[in-house]
């Protein structure tokens, strides 16, 4: 038989028996201090004589602190303490509701919503999904708590008040933009810490750890766009949309993982490609992909082979998707020609002062005036045709599986627009087959690999030789040589403009990062007849 002693004998303890005849209980008997009865079957200090008797119990108490104190009472007896739902009360499956608390007639507790013990959610209240409400709380007659809500042990919630969602404090979150970012895309209310992530040059990026089955996991990825180098940012989230919900019908249908093989990237709460904060800054988010790993610089020559192989595969998955569809969200972004003439208006204007401190490199760029135009040309006359490119095609714009080593997913999408095949080339080139990192201050430490070369040249066209014309295969070598003196521009041109566009860690970095570029720039043009003999070797598919 279910037995249940209940202790208090006022109004709200008369409403819980009567529930619990409904809700199939043989016996409901009341102890009580002052109320005589037929029902009152005893005094509340005598609670511990009925245990045998009665095995569940539960405390009817209007008021907080006294109904608190003999839940857990009752629970230190021993006693099985339910929690005492109305039949007609509407509670989520997935809400969780503590020992000794009460849903009475119409309520609505909705999803994932937390109900800790001896609470009582009286008639027609409502508590929204996600929301928390501590033990010994009282939310009254037809109140509303809204979705992601704490209610605090032994508060009340006063009858027909609505409470709307707080926000709790998220470790490493110090900062009230980020703070409405994690928010907007919904994390807010169970994100467990957030901390700087990765080494990018532009966007300020953040790890978004979330609650797992083993501890807190690394679960998306948060970003400030620059919006200084993008100016447009509805047409960059426009470009990575379309592109990444392309890919993954490419890779579903080619029997991969669309969940690992590309970023998947979330809308906000509103439904929006990104979220912009209180100063007009846009934030974008993605999921992170686990058991993987990127690489600033080639670690094992194998890596930079399946580097060859991801871009190009990456460029013969969206062979078919229309370039002309996709936003210039940075206008003339590889026109080396324009790259060249900004450059030459920064150092006309030397706003900082600093061209003595540049002669060499700015001699260097200018003998090379000629070369800028070499790819332009060869794409305002039509012999180079425009495709979908990534246009950043480090190493570190790859995520490797860490499993098996292999190229996995490519990242960092910011750039995707119309563009050349020979200019993704080259910026894998100029990044991966250079010895050291793109601001080693000591030269002699920096050199073009060309057994790297040849290593990236054979994964690249193996996916590709039969997507590209001849006329672009003949360009690669270009690309490599003109994506180093290009980036070696904009590194002198940002340094003489006051370091406006890259992030530097101190007053020379632009200055040392250009260096870099023209030491390769000018080992490749040594070694220039060479590289263009191992294209013609992979491209005959040897």
């Amino acid at each position: 038989m279910k037995r249940l002693l209940i202790l208090g004998a006022g109004g709200f303890g008369h409403m819980i028996q009567e529930t619990a005849l409904m809700l199939g209980y043989e016996e409901a008997v009341f102890l009580d201090d002052a109320v005589r009865d037929k029902d009152v079957v005893g005094k509340c200090c005598d609670y511990e004589s009925f245990l045998g008797k009665y095995d569940m119990a539960a405390a009817a108490l209007g008021d907080n602190n006294m109904r608190l104190y003999w839940t857990e009472k009752l629970m230190e007896a021993g006693y099985e303490v339910p929690a005492v739902i109305h039949p007609s009360a509407v509670v989520s499956p997935s809400a969780v509701i503590g020992k000794g608390s009460f849903i009475m007639q119409r309520a609505v507790v909705n999803t994932h919503t937390v109900i800790e013990h001896g609470v009582l959610v009286n008639s027609g209240a409502v508590i929204d999904h996600d929301s928390y409400v501590g033990c010994g709380a009282h939310i009254g007659l037809g109140s509303v708590v809204k979705a992601n809500c704490t209610i605090g042990s032994r508060e009340k919630v006063e009858a027909g008040e609505v409470i709307f969602s707080t926000r709790r404090k998220i470790d490493g979150v110090d900062d009230r933009n980020l703070e409405d970012a994690v928010y907007a895309f919904g994390f807010g209310n169970r994100c467990s810490y957030v901390k700087p992530f990765g080494a990018g040059h532009i966007n300020e990026t953040y790890a978004v750890y979330m609650p797992g089955e083993d501890g807190d996991e690394l679960s998306y990825v948060l970003q400030r766009i620059n919006s200084n180098v993008f100016k447009d940012p509805q047409g960059v989230m426009e470009n990575i949309f379309g592109v990444t919900e392309y890919l993954r019908n490419v890779i579903r249908q080619e029997g991969g993982d669309p969940d690992r093989e590309t970023l998947s990237y979330i809308k906000t709460k509103s439904g929006c490609n990104y979220f912009e904060d209180s100063t007009g800054q846009p934030w974008r988010c993605y999921n992170f992909i686990p058991d993987s790993e990127c690489y600033q610089l080639v670690e094992e020559p194998e890596q930079f082979y399946q580097s060859g192989s991801s871009f190009g595969h990456f460029l013969k998955q969206l062979g078919n998707y229309p370039a002309d569809r996709l936003n210039e969200t940075i206008p003339d972004f590889h026109n080396t020609v324009k790259r060249f003439q900004a450059f030459e208006t920064a150092l006309q204007r030397d706003l900082k002062d600093r061209a003595a401190s540049c002669r060499p490199e700015i001699r260097f760029i200018l003998e090379r005036e000629k070369d800028c135009e070499v790819l332009v040309k060869q794409q305002e006359e039509g012999v180079l045709p425009l495709r979908v490119t990534h246009n950043d095609t480090k190493l570190n714009n790859i995520l490797f599986d860490s499993k098996t080593g292999r190229g996995l997913c490519i990242i960092d999408l910011d750039t995707i627009m119309p563009g050349l095949a020979a200019n993704d080339f080259g910026d894998s080139i100029r990044f991966g087959a250079a010895t050291a990192e793109e601001d080693e201050k000591n030269l002699d430490l920096v050199h073009f690999d060309l057994e790297l070369y040849e290593l990236y040249v054979k994964g690249y066209l193996k996916e590709t030789r039969d997507v590209l014309t001849e006329e672009e295969i003949r360009s690669l070598p270009w690309g490599a040589r003109l994506m180093t003196l290009e980036c070696g521009i904009r590194f002198l041109t940002d340094y003489l403009q006051g370091d406006t566009y890259f992030k530097t860690d101190y007053p020379e970095h632009n200055l040392v990062r250009a260096r870099t570029q023209f030491r390769l720039v000018d080992e490749m043009e040594q070694h220039f007849d060479e590289m263009e003999k191992i294209i013609q070797k992979y491209a005959a598919g040897e």
